[in-house]
């Protein structure tokens, strides 16, 4: 699909789509838990249809509702209750499911083989591999293929902290079932506040999840679903940042409701950073507005966001003076290398930047318009929009399709914001 997007400024108030990073955890701790739970605005991206799907793999029974929420009934907890043999579980390209759930089915005693696609099977999982095996299982990795086996049992498992937070998470869900255990974080931890949100989740649950100085101690327990039988995934930051960004080259402003000013997401940053390149923000209980206002070059720290640099990376070509990216070389193993093909995308429009061992440095040029590609990134898709509110000529985004990802009615609600 090419999507064709005149230049020019958009302005109006739309909703928040659903947190990705919550469905997915609601999702989880629902089928671990004693008792059938409806999750509220799951949200049905292709990601989040992954995890259901493996859940369902796992022996969930979940029902998608008309509501958009979605009645999950749990797993059955004892080993072997699945059946006999090896269930395959497609994740697609999602990393979270996949990370995610590799310890479940091993507190869970499964026997499973998940199916990697895209650049899945070349994101890394070697230190998580070595740390689940020395905890009672066994991984072994065949081309696109994952086979887990064995049965996790409890005990201090050393992960570090610079590599992914879905490690860790991964490991907060699976203790509590497998008789508890500590997660010990080795070396400064990034992205910790996803980290901190399973742990949320948890609580929710009645998971007893206690953080200390290097990791978190997770109690032997069951999940318990919450009295009311329902939990409600709440707005999306990350998804929300592309139209707020927008909105930093609007005289009028975009206004996203539903985004919680106090939500353990990490990329709810995106207000500061807009801010510190100098858009007018304007932050309330449940909604954010940004506003045009004299944008500046400034550094930004990825360490915690790194899911904003392709959007603020756009929003620099706008900037005056010039931008500095750091600490963001995560991104070279996501579903591209977004630092290429974030710096790919803004000069093929006309625009400078460059890379950088760990980030990039963009020049605040402006940008001229024309064909850029997506790369099947739905990141990259979703920035290529927003550069549409500032460029001299349209923008045309080939393979946009890809924000069915995280995002699937991107193009619709960007479309209904008024010129």
């Amino acid at each position: 699909m090419t999507v064709t997007l005149s230049a020019g400024p958009r302005r109006g108030i739309t909703k928040a789509p659903p947190s990705k990073s919550y469905a997915h955890r609601l999702l989880i701790a629902a089928a671990l838990s004693d008792r059938e739970c409806i999750v509220e605005n799951i949200g049905m991206s292709d990601d989040i249809e992954a995890t259901i799907a493996c859940l369902e793999g796992l022996g969930a029974r979940i029902r998608r509702l008309k509501d958009g929420s979605a009645s999950v009934t749990p797993v059955d907890k004892r080993s072997g209750s699945s059946g006999s043999g090896n269930t395959l579980l497609r994740c697609r390209e999602s990393g979270s499911t996949l990370r995610f759930l590799i310890p479940v089915a091993g507190a869970l005693g499964r026997e499973v083989t998940f199916k990697m696609e895209g650049r899945l099977p070349v994101r890394p999982l070697g230190d998580y591999v070595r740390a689940l095996e020395k905890g009672g299982m066994k991984i072994e990795k065949e081309g696109d293929f994952l086979k887990c086996s064995g049965k996790l049992r409890s005990g201090v498992f050393e992960i570090p902290g610079n590599v992914s937070s879905q490690f860790i998470s991964g490991l907060l869900f699976a203790l509590p079932i497998a008789g508890g255990g500590n997660v010990k974080l080795t070396g400064a931890a990034e992205s910790k506040g996803y980290a901190d949100m399973t742990a949320d989740v948890l609580a929710l649950f009645s998971a007893d999840v206690e953080k200390n100085g290097d990791g978190y101690k997770v109690s032997g327990g069951a999940y318990k679903t919450p009295e009311s039988g329902r939990v409600v995934t709440e707005g999306d930051w990350s998804g929300a940042a592309f139209l707020l960004a927008a909105g930093a080259f609007s005289d009028e402003g975009v206004t996203v409701e539903g985004l919680k000013n106090d939500s353990l997401q990490g990329d709810r940053k995106v207000a500061d950073i807009l801010r510190a390149f100098g858009a007018t923000v304007d932050v309330t209980r449940d909604s954010v507005t940004v506003k045009k206002g004299d944008l500046r070059g400034t550094v930004i720290d990825a360490r915690e966001i790194p899911d904003l640099v392709p959007v603020l990376a756009v929003v620099a070509s706008a900037a005056v003076g010039e931008t500095v990216i750091k600490n963001a070389a995560r991104l070279r193993f996501k579903e591209t290398d977004r630092l290429k093909t974030t710096a790919a995308l803004i000069n093929s429009l006309g625009g400078r930047a460059e890379e950088t061992e760990d980030g990039l440095i963009i020049k605040g040029t402006g940008l001229k318009g024309g064909t850029c590609e997506s790369f099947s990134d739905h990141r990259i898709a979703m920035s290529a929009a927003v550069a549409a509110c500032f460029a001299k000529e349209t923008v045309i985004i080939k393979d946009a399709e890809c924000v069915k990802k995280s995002f699937p009615d991107f193009f619709e609600v960007f479309g209904a914001l008024k010129k």
